[in-house]
C-alpha cells in the first residue's frame, strides 16, 4: 500500500499527515508532493523525515494507490490525469469534481458504497459545511423523509485555509497592539470582532456559491429530493464550524425521537442539556472527530418541523477526516490496485 498526499503543507495536507498517523492508516509508504513553493520542504512521519516532492506532469504516481488531494481546484483539474492514469484512486478535497456524475461525492456515515463506482478514479470530498450537516441529517431521513432543509452556517477562519487563520490571529494582535486593523487579504472585510455575511462569490440568484453547494451537493450526496436553502456567515472563530438547521419531514420526529437517533448515528456526538448550559460550541469541539450537536426542539412554525445546532471540526470532519475515511473503507473493502 503506497499513500501519497498533494499539498501536503496546507492546512489539511497538515491534517492528513497527523490524521494518517494517529489512526495508523495501513501503508508501507507515504509520499509528499506540493507546488515550487513547498518542493524540499521536510516533515517528520512516524519517526521518519519525509521530503515533499514537486507536483509535476509525469509517472510520479505508477505505484501509488491512494492520492489524498488538497491543493485547490486548478491543481486537481490540471493533474487529474497524471494522478490517476495508472490506477491510483484520487480522493479530492476541492470543488473540482463535486458535481460532476461520474465522480462520486462521499461522506462515509450516508452513501460509504458510492465510492465503489468512481468512473474516472476519482471520489470527491464534499464541501465542509455540507459535510457536517448531513452526517447529522441521515439518522433523521432513516425516520422520515426530509422535505425541506434551512440553514444558517457560522465558519470558522480555517475554512479560508490555513493563512486565513493566521490573519484572523494577525487582526487581533493589531488591534491589541494599535487599536486597528491593518492586515485584510484572505477576506472581503475584517473578520476580527465581526462577522461577515459571504463565503465564496456572489451568483445570479443572489446566493453565494458556498451556499449552492450546500443545496446541490446534499441532494448528490443522500441522494435525496430535498431542497437546502442556506446563508452561509463567516465568524471569528478559529476552526470549528457551525451550522442552526432547520427541517421538515414527511411525518413528524419528536424531539425524544431525533435525539436517540443522533446519539446512536456513527460521527455524531449528542450534547443537549440546556438546563445546564450544555451545547457544542467550536472552542470544544476544534479537534475533535464528531459532529457534536445540540439543541434540538420543534419548530414552532411547523408540525413537522425540527431544528437542532450543530459544531465540528472543518479541518477534520469537514475536510481532512471524511478522506481518510473514505480511504479506510476502500481498505476494508479491497476496493484499491494494491488488492488485484
Amino acid at each position: 500500500m503506497k499513500v501519497a498526499i498533494v499539498g501536503a503543507s496546507g492546512a489539511v495536507g497538515q491534517e492528513f499527515l497527523r490524521l494518517l498517523d494517529e489512526r495508523n492508516f495501513p501503508m508501507d509508504e507515504l509520499v509528499l508532493f506540493g507546488s515550487e513553493r513547498s518542493a524540499g520542504t521536510k516533515y517528520t512521519f512516524k519517526g521518519k523525515e519525509l521530503t515533499v516532492k514537486l507536483l509535476q506532469h509525469n509517472d510520479d504516481f505508477k505505484d501509488i494507490d491512494i492520492a489524498f488531494t488538497s491543493a485547490g481546484a486548478g491543481t486537481s483539474k490540471e493533474f487529474a490525469e497524471d494522478i490517476t492514469k495508472y490506477g491510483c484512486v484520487m480522493i479530492d478535497n476541492s470543488s473540482a469534481f463535486r458535481m460532476d456524475d461520474d465522480v462520486p461525492l462521499v461522506v462515509p456515515e450516508c452513501n460509504a458504497e458510492d465510492a465503489l463506482q468512481r468512473p474516472r478514479g476519482i471520489i470527491a470530498n464534499p464541501n465542509c459545511t455540507t459535510i457536517m450537516m448531513v452526517v447529522v441529517l441521515q439518522p433523521l431521513e432513516n425516520i422520515s423523509h426530509i422535505k425541506r432543509i434551512h440553514v444558517s452556517s457560522y465558519q470558522s477562519a480555517s475554512g479560508a485555509g490555513a493563512a486565513a487563520m493566521a490573519e484572523l490571529q494577525q487582526q487581533y494582535k493589531e488591534i491589541v497592539e494599535t487599536g486597528e486593523v491593518k492586515t485584510i487579504k484572505k477576506f472581503a472585510h475584517q473578520l476580527a470582532y465581526n462577522v461577515i455575511p459571504q463565503i465564496d462569490v456572489f451568483q445570479p440568484n443572489g446566493y453565494t456559491k458556498e451556499e449552492m453547494k450546500m443545496y446541490n451537493e446534499t441532494r448528490k450526496i443522500m441522494h435525496t429530493d430535498a431542497k437546502c436553502s442556506a446563508m452561509c456567515v463567516r465568524v471569528s472563530s478559529l476552526r470549528s464550524h457551525s451550522e442552526s438547521v432547520w427541517i421538515e419531514t414527511e411525518k413528524p420526529i419528536s424531539v425524544e425521537e431525533a435525539q436517540k437517533a443522533i446519539a446512536a448515528a456513527p460521527g455524531c456526538t449528542l450534547v443537549d442539556d440546556p438546563a445546564n448550559l450544555k451545547y457544542p460550541m467550536p472552542l470544544e469541539t476544534a479537534g475533535k472527530d464528531d459532529v457534536f450537536v445540540g439543541r434540538v426542539r420543534k419548530d414552532l412554525t411547523d408540525e413537522n418541523g425540527l431544528t437542532f445546532w450543530l459544531s465540528g471540526d472543518q479541518i477534520r470532519k469537514g475536510a481532512a477526516l471524511n478522506a481518510v475515511q473514505i480511504g479506510e473503507y476502500l481498505v476494508e473493502k479491497k476496493a484499491l490496485p494494491c488488492f488485484k
